[in-house]
C-alpha cells in the first residue's frame, strides 16, 4: 500500500457566539477555522487528520502542501513511526513547534485512521481498550466572554444541558465568582487563562480564585515555557495547575511534568505529533503519576481522535468540548454533547464519515 495524495483542506465555519462579540481576545474569532488533511492510498483507503488550527490554518496548510506532502506521497503508510520520523528529521529546520509540526500531527492522525480501518477496529480498540465504550463524559469549555453577565448565563446554561464540568477562559476573579454561583457547589469548575501573567501576578490571581474551588488553573504564566515559574504558582498559589496545550515536543511535556510539576498535563493531538505523540506523552505522564487532560477545543478529526484516545485510557478523562454551535459540521451531530456526554464512534478508524459537501461549502482558497 502506498500514499497517493495528501490534501489539506482549510474550512471557515460561522458559529453562534452566544452574545455580543466581546474584545476579550487579542484576535476575536468570528468563524471556526479548521484544517482537515485527507490522505488517500492506492487501495482506496482514506484517512483524515487535523492540524492546529484557528488563525494559523493557512500557514499550516502551506506546510502540508510544500513540506510534508512531497515527502509522504509514494510512501508506505503502515509504518507510521518510520514515515513520521523521516519527515520530521528532513524538515526539522522548519521548526519543532509550529505549522510544520502541526501538519505532521495531522498526517499522523490520518495514518492512524488508515491503520485502524485496515484492522477493522475503531481507533480506541486498536489502542488497547478491550471493552466497548459507547459514551464518554465531556466538559463545557466556554469561550472568553469578558462579561460577568455572559459568564453567568452560559455557565448556568451548560449545567442545565447536563454538563457536570465547566471550564472558563476568563482572566478576572468576578467572572470566576459568578460562574461558581451559577453552577452551584457540586459542578467541577476549571479556569483556562491562556498565559496572561507574570509569575507574581499569577500567584496573586490564583490566590484570589482559590475560594471558588477550582479543579485547576490552566496556563497562568507568560511565557508558557517558564517551567520554574509555573512550579512556583503551583506551590504558592493554592490551586492545582494545568498546562500543555502549547507543547510541541515530548521534551516540552517532560519539562511540564518534571520541572513545572503540573497536576494535569494537557497535550494537544493536533500539535504534539498526532496520536503517536499523544501516546508517548500519556505513557510518560503515567510513569510520573501526573494526570492527563487532553486539550481538544476542535471540531475536526483532532476532536474525534481525542475522543478515541480518552476512551482508550483506563482513567477515562472527560473530553473538552468547545461550548459553541457551528453553522454546519462535516461530522454532523457526532461533535455534539448530550447530557454532558459524547458518543464514541464504533466503526473502523476514527469511525465517522466526513461530509465533504460541507468541506466544499466552507472551504477557504
Amino acid at each position: 500500500m502506498k500514499i497517493v495524495s495528501v490534501e489539506p483542506i482549510h474550512i471557515s465555519v460561522p458559529y453562534d457566539y452566544g452574545g455580543p462579540l466581546q474584545k476579550a481576545d487579542a484576535i476575536p474569532w468570528r468563524n471556526m477555522e479548521t484544517l482537515f488533511v485527507k490522505v488517500t492510498t492506492d487501495e482506496g483507503i482514506v484517512g483524515w487528520g487535523e492540524g492546529f488550527g484557528f488563525s494559523i490554518c493557512g500557514t499550516t496548510r502551506y506546510a502540508v502542501e510544500h513540506m510534508i506532502a512531497p515527502l509522504a506521497v509514494g510512501r508506505d503508510p503502515s509504518d507510521i513511526d518510520a514515515l513520521i520520523t523521516d519527515i520530521a528529521k528532513k524538515q526539522h529546520t522548519g521548526g519543532r513547534n509550529g505549522p510544520l509540526s502541526f501538519g505532521i500531527s495531522a498526517l499522523d492522525i490520518a495514518l492512524w485512521d488508515i491503520k485502524a480501518k485496515r484492522a477493522g477496529l475503531p481507533l480506541y480498540r486498536l489502542l488497547g481498550e478491550t471493552r466497548t465504550i459507547e459514551r464518554m463524559p465531556a466538559y463545557a469549555s466556554l469561550l472568553r466572554y469578558g462579561s460577568v453577565e455572559l459568564v453567568e448565563r452560559h455557565s448556568g446554561n451548560a449545567v442545565q444541558k447536563g454538563y457536570t464540568r465547566v471550564k472558563l477562559h476568563e482572566i478576572r476573579t468576578p467572572e470566576v465568582a459568578i460562574a461558581r454561583k451559577a453552577i452551584g457547589p457540586k459542578v467541577q469548575l476549571m479556569v483556562d487563562t491562556n498565559c496572561p501573567w507574570t509569575v507574581d501576578e499569577a500567584i496573586a490571581m490564583a490566590r484570589s480564585m482559590a475560594p471558588y474551588d477550582l479543579a485547576w488553573l490552566e496556563e497562568p504564566v507568560w511565557p508558557p515555557e517558564d517551567y520554574a515559574g509555573q512550579a512556583r504558582v503551583r506551590k504558592e498559589g493554592g490551586v492545582a495547575v494545568a498546562a500543555g496545550e502549547n507543547a510541541g515536543t515530548f521534551a516540552d511535556i517532560a519539562q511540564l511534568i518534571d520541572t513545572a510539576g503540573v497536576d494535569f498535563v494537557q497535550p494537544s493531538v493536533t500539535k504534539i505529533g498526532g496520536v503517536s505523540g499523544m501516546l508517548r506523552a500519556i505513557a510518560y505522564a503515567r510513569t510520573r503519576g501526573t494526570k492527563v487532560a487532553p486539550h481538544s477545543p476542535y471540531f475536526g478529526p483532532g476532536l474525534i481522535a481525542t475522543m478515541h484516545l480518552n476512551a482508550s485510557m483506563p482513567e477515562k478523562p472527560p473530553i473538552e468540548r468547545f461550548y459553541l454551535d457551528l453553522q454546519a459540521s462535516p461530522f454532523g451531530d457526532w461533535v455534539d454533547a448530550r447530557n454532558g456526554e459524547m458518543r464514541i464512534p464504533q466503526a473502523p478508524g476514527l469511525g465517522i464519515d466526513v461530509d465533504e459537501s460541507v468541506l466544499a461549502k466552507y472551504r477557504v482558497g
